[in-house]
């Protein structure tokens, strides 16, 4: 056991927060788990303060989840978080990678740079040009830039007729004025997860649909199954996330008839479905990770 002290910022009491917290307590036998909408950011002092502790002076600190649902606010969150990094605290994954994640647009344009094969992609502000991207995917889905499991995704047919069509947009712009809308493509009800720890692959889960839903998500009724991905996946999966240099994530890969996409790369990555579906222990193994890294 060493004595480091290595806070886990989360949700606290939901099962993804408090298993990686008892895996870091039981190595360090200290325990702390911060949810961000209770610190206090201090400057003059140089303070980050959650309740008594102050997170500047832990050796750690593990970022599970920043904030329920994804938002603008969940950004100021992450920046209160490099003053913690700024006096010397390691932070899994460093604020920088997180930041340009938690936008949906901008992990878009990273892996856009990198090559990566993508649903064809379409960002508007325009309600003319959101309505000509869904004619000529023939279908499409509108996501918020900041959104998680599917949350605030509105699929659009182009056989839907076109006022019917333009309102929905337009209903939809009401909510988010950047419009990021990708072409759906067709999944057989089945995509996959494949978990990274410090770069390195550790294996991959599908997310099985069970309803007619035409996402694949456990918010909507899918399920976790185990899946064996051959090389050339792996190797897709790792130029995915290696431009943003992640301590722990999952890259979401969906299979096409024109060959393997990437949906985007998590910032945190996900423990359920690496245990229930790849029989990954990620709370335990991303714990031993951390104290390597901090006591070499």
């Amino acid at each position: 056991m060493t004595e480091l002290k290595i806070g886990v910022i989360g949700i606290p009491g939901k099962w993804s927060t408090e298993v990686l917290a008892d895996a870091l307590e039981n190595r360090t036998g200290f325990r702390c788990v911060v949810d961000m909408a209770d610190v206090a950011l201090d400057l003059e002092s140089r303070r980050l303060m959650a309740g008594e502790q102050d997170l500047c002076r832990l050796d750690g600190l593990v970022i599970k989840k920043i904030s329920q649902e994804y938002s603008p606010a969940t950004l100021d969150r992450l920046e209160m978080l490099r003053v913690a990094e700024s006096a010397g605290v390691r932070v899994f994954s460093k604020t920088a990678s997180i930041l340009g994640l938690v936008n949906r647009l901008s992990c878009t344009v990273t892996l856009s740079n990198a090559g990566i094969p993508m649903p064809a992609t379409c960002v508007t502000e325009s309600e003319t040009e959101a309505l000509d991207a869904v004619k000529r995917f023939g279908g499409a889905v509108f996501k918020p830039l900041f959104s998680t499991k599917a949350r605030g995704m509105t699929l659009m047919d182009a056989s839907t007729g076109e006022d019917v069509l333009r309102e929905k947009i337009v209903a939809f712009k009401s909510e988010n004025p950047v419009m990021y809308l990708q072409e759906k493509v067709n999944l057989s009800g089945r995509d996959l997860g494949m978990v990274f720890l410090g770069g390195s692959y550790l294996g991959t889960y599908a997310r099985v649909a069970q309803t007619d839903s035409w996402n694949t998500t456990i918010l909507h009724g899918g399920k976790y199954e185990p899946y064996e991905p051959g090389q050339d996946l792996i190797d897709l999966a790792h130029k995915a996330q290696a431009p943003f240099e992640l301590d722990f994530t999952t890259v979401d890969v969906g299979l096409t008839d024109d060959g393997p996409i990437v949906f985007e790369v998590s910032a945190f990555g996900g423990f359920k479905g690496a245990l229930e579906g790849a029989s990954i222990d990620a709370a335990s193994l991303y714990a031993d990770h951390v104290i390597a890294r901090l006591i070499r």
